[in-house]
C-alpha cells in the first residue's frame, strides 16, 4: 500500500462495522495522492433487493457536492472571458442583483430552498415562484440552492451550451472522470447505487428545480481525483480565489480556526497557514463528502446511498484521523448554526406569511415565560412548542402545522419559523418542509417571508 494510505489498515473493519451499526446499505471510499488514485474500495450493497454489491465503479448521487463542479465551470468561464465574477447579473431579483462571486460564496441574498418531486407521486414545484432574495447580496452567509441554480442559468446563457455538456467537456474529460454525469436520473451505462431512506425504503426517480446545485453523479474515485486536480484547470489567480471568502458565520471567524466558503468550496486555514477545502452533500438517499489537503498532496471522498449521514461521517472521521488530523470536524456540517436559548421576552405578535401567489396567511406568536412559544397559523388550533435561537435568529422553532398553500400541501407537512426582533417587531421567514424521511419521502423546503407586529 502506498505511503499515503499506510495508516488505513483498519479501513475494511471500520466500514463493515459502520454499515452494520447504521443500516446504511453501502459506502464507497477513495483517496488520491498527487496525480494518482491510491485507494478505491466499496462495501455493502448498491441495490439491496437485487443483492448487487457496491464496487469502486459504482456511481453515487452527489447532492450538493455538485456545487463544487458547477463552481469550477463558472470560474473556467471567467478565465475564458465569458463572464465577470464581479459584474452583477441582469436585473429582476427584487433587490440588488447579485454577482457570480456572491452567488458562489452563498451571499447572494437568497434563502435556503430545495424541492424534490417523484415521478410516481408528486407534481413538481416551480422554483421560479421562490426565486426572490430575502436580504441584500453581499451580506450574511445563507446556504442557497437558488443561488447555484442562477449560476447554472448564467453558464448556459453566456456559453449557449447545456450545463451537462459544459461539465463533461470542461471538467470531466480533461480530468479523466470517466463516470461523472450530470442528470436528474443516472444515465448509465455504468452501475449506480440505489438511494434509500434511513429505514431502508428505496427512493423512486427524483427530479428537482435546482440541478446545478444537486444533480451530479460520480464514483468515489472520480470525486477524489476532482478534489485533488481540478484547480489545476484554472488560472493561478482564480485558483487562489477559490479559497478566499468571509467566515461562514461572523461570530466564528477564520482567525479563530473557523471555516469560510469560497468559490464553491468550504475552506479552512490552519495555524501554519495551510488550506484544506471540502464539500459535502445530502438529500434523499444521498450522503457525499470530499476533502482536499494540498499541503499533504492528497484528497479523499466518501459516498453513501442513505439519507442518514451517520455512516458517511464515521468513515470520513476515520480517514481524516489517519490522513489529515488537522481537519476541522465542522467540514461535515459547516453551515450548521449553533443553538442558543431563546431569550425573547414574553409578549404577542401578529401578522402574515407572504405566499408566492401574492396572498397572505395569518400568523400570530406568543412568547411564554418558560421559553416556549404559542403559534397560531391560519385556522389551525394554536400549538405551543419549545423555541431556540442562534447568532442570527432570535426565534427558531418547528411546529406541527400545515402551511395551506398548494406547494406546501404537496409534501411539506411541517412548519418552521426563523425570526429576528427589530424595533419591537419580528421579521424573517416561515418554512414549509418535511422533517426527515423516516416516514414518506423527503419533500420541498419552501421559505416564505413573514412580518409580525408587536401587540399591546
Amino acid at each position: 500500500m502506498p505511503d499515503a494510505v499506510d495508516g488505513l489498515s483498519g479501513l475494511d473493519e471500520v466500514c463493515e462495522r459502520v454499515l452494520a451499526e447504521t443500516g446504511c446499505p453501502s459506502v464507497s471510499v477513495a483517496v488520491a495522492a498527487g496525480e494518482e488514485l491510491v485507494l478505491a474500495r466499496a462495501y455493502g450493497l448498491a441495490d439491496v433487493a437485487a443483492g448487487r454489491a457496491a464496487t469502486p465503479g459504482t456511481a453515487y448521487g452527489l447532492a450538493s457536492t455538485t456545487k463544487a463542479f458547477v463552481a469550477l465551470a463558472v470560474c473556467l468561464a471567467a478565465d475564458r472571458g465569458l463572464l465577470d465574477l464581479d459584474a452583477p447579473l441582469a436585473a429582476g431579483f427584487g433587490r440588488t442583483a447579485p454577482t457570480p462571486r456572491q452567488l458562489l460564496c452563498h451571499r447572494g441574498g437568497f434563502p435556503g430552498y430545495y424541492d424534490f418531486s417523484y415521478e410516481s407521486a408528486y407534481r413538481p414545484v416551480d422554483i421560479d415562484r421562490y426565486r426572490r432574495q430575502l436580504h441584500e447580496p453581499g451580506g450574511e452567509f445563507e446556504y442557497a440552492n437558488l443561488g447555484y441554480q442562477e449560476l447554472g442559468r448564467l453558464l448556459e446563457a453566456v456559453t449557449g451550451r447545456a450545463t451537462a455538456d459544459l461539465l463533461r467537456e470542461w471538467i470531466a474529460e480533461p480530468l479523466g472522470l470517466a463516470d461523472f454525469a450530470y442528470a436528474h436520473v443516472h444515465p448509465g451505462p455504468g452501475p449506480a447505487a440505489t438511494r434509500y431512506t434511513p429505514d431502508g425504503r428505496p427512493y423512486p426517480p427524483v427530479r428537482n428545480g435546482h440541478p446545478a446545485a444537486t444533480s451530479g453523479w460520480a464514483t468515489a474515485g472520480d470525486v477524489a481525483r476532482f478534489a485533488r486536480r481540478s484547480l489545476g484547470l484554472l488560472k493561478p489567480e482564480t485558483a487562489a480565489a477559490v479559497h478566499v471568502g468571509p467566515a461562514i458565520f461572523d461570530a466564528d471567524g477564520l482567525d479563530s480556526g473557523g471555516l469560510g466558503y469560497g468559490l464553491g468550496r468550504v475552506f479552512q486555514r490552519t495555524a501554519d497557514g495551510a488550506v484544506l477545502s471540502s464539500h459535502g452533500g445530502g438529500m434523499g438517499g444521498v450522503a457525499s463528502m470530499m476533502l482536499d489537503v494540498p499541503a499533504r498532496g492528497l484528497s479523499l471522498a466518501v459516498l453513501a446511498n442513505s439519507t442518514d449521514k451517520t455512516a458517511r461521517d464515521a468513515v470520513f472521521r476515520y480517514l481524516t484521523a489517519a490522513l489529515a488530523p488537522e481537519c476541522d470536524p465542522r467540514h461535515l456540517a459547516p453551515s450548521a448554526e449553533p443553538g442558543l436559548p431563546c431569550t425573547l421576552a414574553p409578549g404577542s405578535w401578529s401578522g402574515q406569511v407572504a405566499t408566492p401567489d401574492g396572498d397572505t396567511v395569518p400568523l400570530a406568536v406568543t412568547a411564554l415565560p418558560d421559553g416556549r412559544v404559542e403559534v397560531r397559523l391560519a385556522d389551525h388550533p394554536p400549538v405551543t412548542v419549545p423555541a431556540a435561537a442562534s447568532a442570527r435568529w432570535d426565534v427558531r422553532l418547528v411546529a406541527p402545522l400545515q402551511l395551506p398553500t398548494p406547494d406546501a400541501l404537496l409534501n411539506s407537512p411541517s412548519f418552521g419559523l426563523e425570526l429576528r426582533l427589530r424595533d419591537g417587531d419580528l421579521t424573517g421567514r416561515a418554512i414549509a418542509f418535511r422533517n426527515g424521511d423516516r416516514e414518506g419521502l423527503l419533500g420541498p423546503y419552501l421559505p416564505h417571508p413573514c412580518e409580525l407586529r408587536r401587540q399591546g
